[in-house]
């Protein structure tokens, strides 16, 4: 794998995290059944990163969550970033969007939908609901994926981990 810009800062966001950051680093993480939504804007030099393992958050609407528990749910941690994009005066249209994984890495010969296909439709639907457009994806397979994203850019490098192919990129 072709590395994007060795000398900047790197951060491993582990399963349930997210990071945002105003100077060019490097993001990485692996996923499986876990999603991780990438955001760039080019204007603000600002780019985030989360991800989350579990399609939505169940907090009470007069109860307030904890938010690093709550940061963990895919509806719940793209809604904190866009927020964070909001206070920092981002338009929708400005922030680039990609998004990764959902894969389903563990075979089951259940019907019922799994943990990483309802994390990317959740994750789609709440990229859309937020009025954000997505500028690329690869969701699903039956292998992992390791992901590195250059902030300076909003380039992201992907290796498949083990296992078949990777589904096709998709671009809007």
């Amino acid at each position: 794998m072709r590395r994007l810009a060795p000398d900047l800062p790197e951060f491993y966001l582990q399963p349930g995290e997210w990071r945002i950051v105003r100077s060019p680093s490097i993001l990485k993480t692996v996923l499986g059944s876990c999603v991780s939504a990438t955001f760039h804007a080019p204007r603000l030099a600002t780019s985030a990163m989360c991800h989350p393992m579990l399609p939505t958050h169940s907090a009470k609407p007069l109860v307030r969550p904890d938010k690093d528990a709550a940061c963990r749910y895919v509806d719940y941690v793209i809604r904190e970033i866009a927020h964070q994009f909001d206070s920092l005066g981002a338009t929708r249209r400005e922030v680039e969007v990609k998004l990764f994984g959902g894969a389903d890495v563990l075979a089951s010969s259940r019907k019922n939908p799994t943990v990483g296909s309802m994390n990317a439709e959740t994750a789609l639907r709440v990229l859309q609901d937020e009025g954000f457009q997505l500028l690329a994806s690869r969701l699903g397979g039956s292998c992992g994926i390791f992901i590195e994203f250059q902030t300076g850019t909003g380039e992201v490098l992907l290796r498949k981990l083990s296992g078949m192919s990777l589904p096709a990129l998709a671009e809007s």
